[in-house]
């Protein structure tokens, strides 16, 4: 039986501080009935897509951003985002800020099935950024205040998504450029990575002299490599435009296990991207190049997990 997905690429345009929950999710109610009728079975969504991306400011207090985070879904303002998989027999994806109940914070992703049952959740692992205000940049970014490093690992579960069992897994934001974390999902045979992100298009890091196209160059070259080197299909969903007066640079995509990209958001804006995915594309290179019971050697990457930063070799020094 052909084993073929409508995979659809929700990007949000800007959503300001002002704005409420009420705002993000009636776009994104609208784009989920967009997807039912160009036949999607799935939309994915970016990460922390219920707000503006609140890591940008600074709070002394924790307790003062505390209304950023979820701390139940579905809550009130996401119910219609759960009536409307059920309305369209759609499945999504959810990226939101998650509050425990015994008070931790993480940076969260869900897959939801058009049931309304949560049957995937992902938190961040690569958290970027930094923890305390830096009066040097002219943009904060600290989710490393906000969250904690995820604790779920990289988890993949065979799951429905219309008529087929697919094998899906999720990655957030920063996560793409690291790939330890796509490895890890394909070594359980992941065939979608639902994968949201909210990324400025100046880099902060380095004060903000890195050129745009890179930006959205190492984004893309990231995500189709990790789809190529682990034989899996990937939706990279953005948030974009001009965000309080911060731009976030879009360019979402839907990529195969070739690493092509097979379509691309071209706006600034809410949009929808849909592509027809043959999940037997899968096939090809986990039985071939990347056939990891016949290829991988991990007795020599001992390096990769007791190791955490570089350290420079030991010098040539010349035999006598």
């Amino acid at each position: 039986m052909s084993r073929r997905l409508v995979l659809a690429a929700a990007q949000l345009g800007p959503i300001q501080k002002a704005e409420g929950r009420d705002v993000a999710v009636g776009r994104m109610v609208r784009l989920m009935e967009t997807a039912h009728r160009r036949g999607a079975e799935v939309v994915v969504f970016p990460e922390l897509a219920l707000t503006t991306f609140f890591p940008r400011w600074y709070e002394a207090d924790l307790a003062q951003a505390d209304h950023w985070y979820e701390t139940a879904l579905p809550s009130d303002a996401t119910a219609p985002l759960f009536a409307a998989a059920r309305k369209y027999n759609l499945g999504f994806h959810l990226g939101y800020a998650e509050k425990t109940p015994d008070g931790h914070r993480y940076n969260t992703a869900v897959y939801v099935h058009p049931n309304g049952e949560v049957v995937l959740k992902y938190r961040k692992v690569h958290l970027p950024g930094h923890r305390e205000y830096d009066p040097q940049r002219k943009v904060q970014h600290l989710e490393k205040r906000y969250f904690e490093v995820g604790d779920l690992g990289f988890p993949v579960v065979r799951a429905p998504i219309g008529e087929n069992e697919v094998n899906i897994g999720m990655l957030i934001c920063n996560d793409r450029r690291w790939p330890e974390g796509w490895r890890v999902l394909g070594l359980q045979q992941v065939e979608l990575v639902m994968l949201g992100y909210n990324t400025p298009s100046l880099n902060m890091e380095n004060r903000g002299f890195e050129a745009h196209h890179l930006r959205v160059a190492h984004s893309h070259l990231s995500i189709q490599a990790g789809c190529y080197q682990n034989a899996c299909f990937a939706a990279g969903v953005a948030k974009a435009g001009d965000e309080d007066g911060h731009e976030l640079f879009g360019h979402s995509i839907i990529v195969n296990p070739s690493g092509e990209i097979m379509a691309q958001a071209t706006s600034w804006g809410d949009e929808l991207i849909v592509a027809d995915c043959d999940l037997a594309m899968c096939e090809l290179g986990r039985t071939t190049i990347f056939d990891f019971a016949r290829h991988r050697r991990p007795e020599a990457y001992g390096r990769i997990t007791a190791q955490t930063g570089s350290v420079a070799p030991p010098a040539w020094t010349p035999a006598g």
